[in-house]
């Protein structure tokens, strides 16, 4: 797997989204159970791996390294730099001499000398957009890695990073319950032929099914400081869960398949990184390429589930100070 020369990045529509196996949701993964499912992703047809500098503060990268790099030439790899754990608090930098340390430490812990795709996780406000990317286009030409990304920037962010090198994705958060990126962001990636990726394309597992009361949430888990689950919130939201299974039954497939295959259905330009360290789950998400969704589906699906119906913001004030994304 590569990224074209022309920026397009070439991939599966479903990727696996490593964060969880070490970092945010629930405790860490033992390491000898993830990387027996990392390896069982792998062979089952998952062919495209993110995972982040920030993701338990380098240990998701040395994971990923550890389980799968003997297995280097089978999968697309996905990394993250300008945005960090350092001292035990969480760092954003886009200064252009931090990035290419971050990739040199990431190409160390996964054990690889190339990374086929790095994102910027994070817009520095306080550094232009232009420095960031180019200094990452400069590891390009060293050959470190294949193909710039960004992740939670606006179509404006975008366009400018553009102008200064070629993109080849967009990373930022999409599902029924996150409609944001159909403000600019999917038309101005058509319009510049530029890959979305959608992470948290299950609502951070609110769209399967399995979260039921957030009290099952431990300490810790980002999740307990996002709106949408707060005790005011999610008690609205999980009403909608009824319904969404309803056509999840009458579609033939889980309430997992039926998020995904909804936003399969928004772009043929759609890659979606679900992130589980289960491996029945990555069997279920991955089984959801292969469903099709007639227009009334798709129609009532859109109604019941978008920006209107869901209650709460995606993220506290102080996660928002972070992105750069439009929001409604």
């Amino acid at each position: 797997m590569t990224v074209n020369k022309h920026p397009k990045m070439l991939a599966p529509k479903i990727g696996l989204g490593c964060m969880n196996m070490s970092h945010a949701y629930g405790k860490p993964v033992a390491e000898d159970e993830a990387i027996k499912s990392l390896n069982a992703a792998l062979d089952m047809g998952y062919q495209h791996f993110d995972t982040a500098t920030l993701y338990g503060a380098g240990k998701n990268e040395l994971l990923v390294g550890k389980a799968l790099m003997h297995r280097r030439d089978e999968f697309f790899l996905a990394s993250k730099c300008g945005m960090s754990i350092e001292n035990g608090k969480k760092l954003i930098n886009g200064r252009p001499e931090h990035l290419r340390k971050q990739c040199e430490d990431s190409l160390k812990r996964l054990g690889t000398d190339h990374i086929d795709l790095y994102y910027l996780h994070r817009k520095d406000a306080n550094v232009p957009i232009e420095e960031s990317v180019g200094a990452l286009g400069e590891l390009i030409k060293e050959g470190k890695i294949g193909g710039i990304g960004l992740s939670e920037v606006s179509a404006e962010t975008l366009q400018k990073a553009y102008k200064e090198h070629p993109i080849a994705a967009l990373q930022s958060e999409y599902s029924l319950w996150t409609r944001n990126p159909e403000i600019a962001a999917l038309k101005a990636c058509e319009e510049l032929n530029v890959t979305f990726v959608a992470f948290s394309p299950l609502a951070r597992g609110f769209l399967s099914g399995a979260i039921t009361s957030t009290e099952d949430l431990i300490q810790g888990d980002i999740r307990n400081n996002m709106p949408r689950f707060d005790a005011e919130n999610y008690p609205k939201n999980l009403s909608l869960l009824s319904a969404f299974s309803d056509i999840a039954n009458h579609a033939g497939c889980t309430p997992a398949q039926l998020a995904l295959a909804w936003l399969f259905h928004q772009s043929d330009d759609i890659v979606a990184i679900p992130g589980t360290r289960f491996v029945d789950h990555m069997e279920d998400n991955l089984g959801s390429t292969a469903i099709q969704l007639n227009e009334s589906t798709l129609q009532s699906l859109d109604e019941l589930i978008n920006q209107n119906t869901v209650s709460g913001p995606r993220y506290n004030q102080a996660q928002q100070t972070e992105i750069d994304t439009e929001e409604f």
